[in-house]
């Protein structure tokens, strides 16, 4: 399985200065032999320590019909998330937009950041999140889809402001709340959105790597200085798993691997215990597609994890970190995700 990893002194010497913040993306993975009750109390419980290990954001994804994944009820999930930590930020990343209206998100984060002030980010897709038959039994009619995209982002801003005269439909609460909305993509529509309105930019490095380098060209050198944001911010995904060791790291790293191979045939499923090897469970082919689909991760030791991510930020200039890591042990996700919080600081750009 490729990492990103080159040379520890050159990857060093090249990103000497300031630390960037590192966030969490979580799914709420649900393992085999568990159910989503214990993904979410599991979920809490991360962002609860992610809190303390200084983690910028703890970001929940919207996904529907998948057996391991707990994370649908997005907006839900993410309250209670909240209400379990008291300073990190929490948001979405993302809430699928086509699947909803934009003043029905804009009420559900308009109470968000009531309830919880100066701590809710609203990260906007504009995927279904699922298959094309579970998106049909989300949006019952064909009128919303991707194609609306653009003027639903743009609408679900204004709800977010105050007042204009004439204005019939309010959201309440959320009027005058400007919650920060980024734009999440995992190809170019998002980057060139997000560049023409000034939004900050999450990009799905850690499944879609083809389109990342492209991606921030593009919204790097199109951005258009918002009254939200004055230039352009760049949050990437990478899928890291620490432990004490290479070898422990490699192992648990198979439990993604599995849940890869299983999504890709068209069987999902929870995510699988880690095994010793993957011989016989995937075939040339498959470990190939995963091998290209995960090229953004760092599976490693502390060691290898700071030289990872040193050379991801080198290459990439990001501006914030978004670490994802479906573990099936909770007490080894924990500790991966605690040895990232301790290398971070010595990944400097």
């Amino acid at each position: 399985m490729s990492t990103i990893i080159e040379n520890s002194t050159t990857a060093r010497r090249q990103t000497e200065g300031r630390t960037i913040p590192y966030s969490v993306l979580d799914l709420s993975p649900i393992p085999s032999g568990s159910d989503a009750s214990d993904a979410l109390h599991n979920t809490r419980d991360v962002a609860h320590h992610a809190e303390q290990w200084d983690y910028n954001r703890y970001w929940l994804a919207e996904h529907h019909n998948m057996p391991g994944i707990a994370s649908a009820a997005t907006s839900l999930v993410i309250g209670y998330v909240a209400e379990g930590t008291s300073t990190i930020r929490v948001g979405s990343g993302g809430i699928m937009l086509p699947n909803h209206s934009p003043l029905v998100i804009a009420e559900q984060f308009g109470t968000l950041a009531s309830l919880y002030p100066g701590r809710i980010d609203l990260g906007l897709g504009r995927a279904p999140g699922s298959d094309q038959l579970t998106a049909h039994a989300l949006r019952r009619d064909s009128v919303r889809t991707a194609d609306n995209f653009p003027h639903d982002v743009e609408e679900l801003i204004a709800y977010f402001g105050p007042a204009r005269p004439g204005q019939k439909v309010h959201a309440v609460p959320g009027e005058g709340l400007k919650v920060p909305i980024w734009l999440l993509g995992s190809s170019l529509f998002s980057a060139q959105l997000a560049a023409a309105l000034g939004l900050p930019f999450a990009f799905a490095s850690h499944f879609a790597p083809d389109l990342m380098m492209p991606a921030l060209q593009i919204y790097r050198t199109n951005f258009k200085p918002s009254e939200s944001l004055a230039q352009p911010y760049v949050m990437l995904g990478i899928n890291v798993v620490a432990a004490d060791t290479d070898t422990e790291a490699r192992y648990l790293f198979t439990s993604i691997l599995q849940q890869f191979t299983n999504l890709r045939r068209g069987t999902p499923t929870k995510l699988p215990a880690p095994v010793d090897s993957m011989d016989g469970l995937w075939t040339a082919t498959e470990e190939l597609n995963a091998s290209h689909m995960l090229e953004y991760a760092v599976v490693g030791s502390p060691e290898t994890v700071r030289s990872g991510l040193t050379a991801f930020i080198d290459r990439t200039r990001a501006d914030e970190l978004m670490i994802t890591a479906h573990i099936h042990n909770h007490k080894a996700r924990l500790r991966s995700f605690e040895i990232v919080a301790n290398v971070k600081n010595l990944v400097a750009v």
